[in-house]
């Protein structure tokens, strides 16, 4: 297992310090703010902790209300707002130094039958013919900076499109989709809680750059700065993440200084196993 997966695994192991009250920490990173896919993972793990383990969350809806510090604690604090026959509902606030950083609402469901359709998984080659992340960012940031950003990462990352930097250096590349393929680089336990909360945390990491790759912008240009606003999950059947998935991503408007993203997350299979949606800020400047 690779050590930025592990650092991963002990990042979301949260110490329960009350009963419904959970804290957790950041990676020992230069960061200016907490990941946001940490955080929601984390209050993934806080509200999974207080529910049934027959009951698997079905959906989260989340808001990003200030930047996270990560050299301080965050603690975890939920509200049991529901406890149905069928359903379970929570709602998770993370706090940093008395005031409230995150909050989310997530929906637990009994397992049932009933219809059954989903979208069509879009045409991509498969991850094995595809670069690997270290040899598409050797070119943009030379073996060290390449190197570094690939060695923090707990996740095989491989794309079938465009990168944003790639795109910023010729627009002619620029798209309003992308295509993600993603697992831990590692093996995971059979825990659905886990494998859900670590995809949480994925769908953060290249969501927001579909805006960005539609109008030739990227992170780290000098003239783009963007932060994640809110963030909603739905997750449809149970996957591992641990194995291949595929994060078909688009992006249907921008504007106002804001940007939205949508996302579909295939198995191998073709199975349409989670979606997702994400608002985020996107400021530019000449």
């Amino acid at each position: 297992m690779k050590e930025s997966l592990k650092a991963l695994l002990d990042l979301l192991d949260l110490e329960q310090i009350e009963h419904e009250i959970f804290r957790g920490r950041s990676p020992e990173e230069r960061r200016q703010r907490v990941f946001g896919g940490q955080v929601a993972g984390q209050a993934l793990v806080a509200a999974g902790r207080t529910v049934p383990v027959n009951r698997p969350v079905h959906s989260l809806h989340a808001y990003f209300i200030r930047p996270g510090d990560p050299l301080v604690p965050i603690v975890y604090t939920v509200d049991r707002v529901r406890d149905g026959r069928s359903f379970t509902t929570r709602r998770v606030t993370a706090i940093q130094q008395g005031k409230a950083i995150f909050v989310m609402s997530a929906s637990f469901q009994i397992v049932e039958e009933g219809p059954s359709h989903q979208a069509a998984m879009p045409e991509v080659e498969p991850p094995e013919t595809l670069p690997t992340s270290l040899e598409r960012l050797r070119p943009i940031f030379g073996e060290t900076g390449a190197t570094e950003f690939v060695h923090q990462r707990p996740f095989d990352v491989r794309h079938a499109t465009p990168l944003t930097w790639e795109a910023a250096e010729d627009p002619s590349l620029a798209t309003p989709e992308s295509k993600v393929w993603l697992r831990v680089d590692g093996e995971l336990p059979d825990d659905p809680l886990l494998h859900v909360c670590l995809m949480t945390y994925a769908s953060d990491l290249t969501l927001l750059d579909t805006v960005l790759l539609n109008h030739g912008l990227a992170w780290g240009d000098r003239r783009t700065m963007g932060a994640s606003l809110d963030h909603a999950m739905w997750f449809h059947r149970p996957f591992r993440a641990d194995e291949w998935l595929l994060y078909y991503q688009d992006t249907p408007f921008a504007g106002g200084a804001r940007g939205l993203a949508r996302g579909q997350v295939f198995t191998r299979s073709g199975e349409l196993v989670v979606s997702v949606m994400q608002e985020g800020l996107i400021r530019t400047k000449d």
